[in-house]
């Protein structure tokens, strides 16, 4: 397999993506259904890997999982006019169906707050009927027009946690609980993908949102990718639908909702992140196969002394290690490599005649391509090598990624400068200025403010753009 496939990420960062996601064999898209994708098996096994693990984190905070309908009716969208608002362009309908038109159009479901809320307010009456913590994996439609694989699709997988509280200060310790303890520590820990936690501004924020927490990270073109979003509702859309309780007090009050959610475009997220011009990179907690074996023969004498070699070193990997043997006969090792390194395997192993008889192997790890990433080690210990390799590759690549963007990452203190650094990465400035100067900024820079970090330097500077006091810093950046 030729590597000259990938473009090269210093010539064209856009087509560099596109490349990697068909020749890594991730996904293609689907030409007969417009802004469609057909996610193949490779991208899929990435996407379970996610899944798993995520899910494993929104349950141990004490979510369950639940499924919704795909259709909605109209008339629920229209019942929050900023919900209504924001989604109006994006929205499918379907008005026909079994041969008659439809006495109310459904909508394809583009994020389920309304039909949810719908039944939240059959099945809450008192306070002891809160927290609802409930969760589901579905699909998603969003009429996008300009698209591209994992990031922007008109439709995509997702999960998406909607809970309902007693008071504002529940909801508001759920928001946040997500933010962190499953969004943040999923991306950081098992992405490799340092990310900013904040809030959104009031520009930014979801529509219908009383507050919009988000984490943030940094691509290798410098550019940001919102990584995912927690959103505290209020009492919008327990007011839209009526969602109420009987307190403590026997008084009927209206319920505080939770939203939040991340979606396939990870897999875009994981692919600009880590990987280089010979492919796709995976961190190995996410890689379907962590380990590939690759034997090298030339008759089946030597063919049987390397299989048998490789039944024995791989026995112990079983339970420990996601491995694949590639005994294929009708490619050389040559090709096998290549294929392999563009589909982002973690470690490869070689073995021939000459290592089944020194009793070694050749190790060459992904993330360091080349001469440099290969080593010839003993097959005595071989196991224990490996989940000390692939955790050191792990944490390589979230500190590399966290060394990228902190490199790309300065203080400004005037607009010019903020001008400039948009160009290359994150500019990080004081900030008080209004949803209008929002909007004039993004005209003149094609930047917006990603979020407002929680964490925050406690000094007082000038606003980047009013020149005014605050004690308030913001992050711009251009975004995908």
């Amino acid at each position: 397999m030729p590597k000259d496939v990938i473009t090269q990420r210093s010539v064209d960062y856009n087509q560099w993506y596109l490349d990697i996601v068909r020749e890594a064999d991730l996904a293609e898209v689907a030409e007969v259904v417009r802004g469609c994708i057909v996610v193949k098996a490779h991208g899929w096994a990435i996407w379970e890997l996610m899944q798993r693990a995520l899910d494993e984190r929104i349950k141990a905070t004490g979510h369950a999982n639940v499924q919704f309908p795909l259709l909605i009716p109209k008339s629920f969208i229209m019942k929050e006019a900023e919900h209504v608002e924001g989604f109006a362009p994006e929205v499918a309908e379907v008005t026909r169906a079994g041969g008659e038109e439809l006495a109310e159009p459904y909508v394809i479901r583009p994020t389920s707050e309304t039909i949810i809320g719908y039944f939240y307010s059959k099945w809450i009456r008192s306070y002891r009927d809160l927290p609802l913590l409930y969760n589901q994996w579905a699909n998603v439609m969003r009429w996008e027009m300009r698209t591209r694989p994992f990031l922007r699709t008109a439709e995509f997988w997702w999960q998406e946690g909607h809970t309902a509280h007693a008071t504002e200060a529940e909801a508001e310790e759920e928001t946040l609980r997500i933010l962190h303890e499953v969004y943040a520590d999923f991306v950081e820990q098992e992405m490799a993908v340092p990310v900013i936690r904040g809030l959104k501004t009031e520009k930014e924020k979801f529509p219908g949102a009383l507050r919009s927490y988000c984490i943030e990270a940094m691509m290798q073109d410098g550019r940001a990718l919102q990584a995912g979003t927690s959103h505290n509702l209020g009492q919008n859309f327990a007011r839209a639908f009526d969602i109420t309780f009987t307190d403590q007090n026997n008084t009927i009050q209206y319920a505080w909702t939770t939203s939040w959610g991340v979606s396939t475009r990870l897999i875009g997220a994981l692919i600009m992140t880590h990987s280089d011009d010979e492919g796709l990179v995976l961190p190995p907690r996410l890689a379907p196969i962590q380990v590939v074996v690759v034997p090298i023969y030339k008759n089946d004498e030597e063919r049987s002394a390397v299989m048998e070699a490789v039944t024995r070193m791989t026995a112990a990997w079983k339970g420990r290690l996601r491995f694949k043997v590639d005994d294929r006969d009708n490619y050389s090792p040559g090709y096998k490599f290549n294929e392999w390194e563009l589909k982002g395997v973690p470690v490869r192993i070689e073995i021939g005649p000459k290592d089944v008889a020194k009793e070694t192997v050749a190790l060459a790890r992904r993330d360091i391509p080349g001469k440099a990433g290969k080593s010839f080690v003993p097959q005595a210990g071989l196991t224990e090598r490996i989940e000390a390799l692939l955790a050191e590759m792990q944490t390589g690549l979230f500190q590399r990624a966290l060394a990228f963007r902190e490199a790309h990452t300065a203080d400004v203190t005037t607009y010019d400068e903020l001008k400039a650094q948009v160009e290359r990465g994150f500019a990080r400035a004081f900030w008080a200025g209004d949803t209008a100067d929002e909007k004039r900024i993004q005209e003149e820079t094609r930047a917006t403010i990603r979020c407002i970090p929680l964490e925050q330097p406690g000094t007082v500077g000038r606003c980047v753009y009013t020149g005014r006091e605050t004690s308030r810093q913001v992050i711009f950046a251009r975004a995908y």
